[in-house]
């Protein structure tokens, strides 16, 4: 089998462990390919004693069975912008700080890779969300995992986003800015702005506005078969929107929209790992912070 490995960012502490995975993933026959990125940290840390091919091309991308994401969760958000439409299943190997995504600890790579290569595991497909603009944008990478953002720029005044679900007006929001999350990103920047939590399965999205200027607005929950879409007004010209971790700067005569991506991100589930045991030791659920 073909196993890709991606990495932004490699610190010196961890290549310890990144040797240990080389090993592993060479013990049950793996052929090793890394991205373009990750051939630079592995060559910044002394890594040229470690056997792999780097992937140059799109096709070179398509061949691979897994790819395996080390770092954190914005690590295995641009993993599945280098994925995108091929839905290639991804592992997150965690040696970042919450890892809601990124779920296989250090400490658990021997186990993680011998359950990947005797087939010992789980598919689940996580929902996209997908802008629509009449101007490319993010270098056609209009896709995100966790969320899309409106947000005004810098030290200027609230904006206001006109909001509408298939067409049909739903609010006026005053506010810094406005989020639309899947199930995935309920978990992030989201639920810091006050949003519901969402399972993985669930067929929904959420918006949540950010500071809103109306104490009685609320986020709410919408069918992932809706189209929402919006108009931006403020006192600057300019505004700020995202998706995951990559923005750019619009103005107001942009029109936008968002809905469900027609393809879906392949997260690798391991045995023993189950979504609300991630929420309650990510969030210290049951325990008394008292103490």
């Amino acid at each position: 089998m073909k196993v890709a490995l991606h990495g932004l960012a490699l610190k010196a502490e961890v290549f310890s462990e990144v040797q240990s995975l080389f090993n592993e993933l060479t013990t049950h026959q793996f052929e090793i390919f890394v991205t373009e990125q990750f051939d630079k940290q592995l060559r910044k840390h002394g890594g040229k004693s470690l056997s792999y091919w780097v992937l140059e091309s799109r096709q070179d991308m398509a061949a691979m069975d897994f790819v395996i994401s080390i770092g954190g969760d914005g690590t295995l958000l641009d993993a599945v912008c280098q994925v995108g439409d091929l839905e290639i299943p991804i592992l997150g190997l965690n040696t970042g700080r919450l890892g809601f995504l990124a779920t296989v600890a250090t400490e658990k790579i021997s186990d993680s890779i011998a359950d990947l290569a005797n087939n010992n595991y789980q598919i689940e497909s996580r929902t996209l969300i997908s802008l629509q603009s009449h101007r490319k944008l993010f270098n056609g990478l209009n896709f995100g995992l966790n969320e899309f953002t409106i947000h005004k720029r810098d030290t200027s005044s609230m904006i206001t986003v006109h909001t509408y679900i298939d067409g049909k007006y739903l609010n006026s929001y005053w506010a810094d800015g406005l989020i639309v999350s899947t199930p995935t990103g309920s978990t992030g920047y989201s639920l810091s702005c006050g949003g519901p939590l969402i399972s993985p399965e669930a067929k929904n999205l959420v918006i949540t506005p950010v500071s809103p200027h109306n104490l009685n607005v609320r986020p709410i929950i919408v069918s992932d078969e809706s189209e929402i879409s919006f108009e931006i007004e403020g006192r600057s010209e300019k505004f700020l929107i995202s998706l995951d971790s990559r923005s750019t700067s619009i103005s107001s005569e942009m029109k936008l929209s968002v809905k469900k991506e027609k393809f879906s991100a392949k997260l690798v589930k391991l045995p023993h790992y189950h979504f609300f045991d991630t929420l309650r030791q990510k969030l210290n659920w049951g325990f008394d912070m008292r103490n």
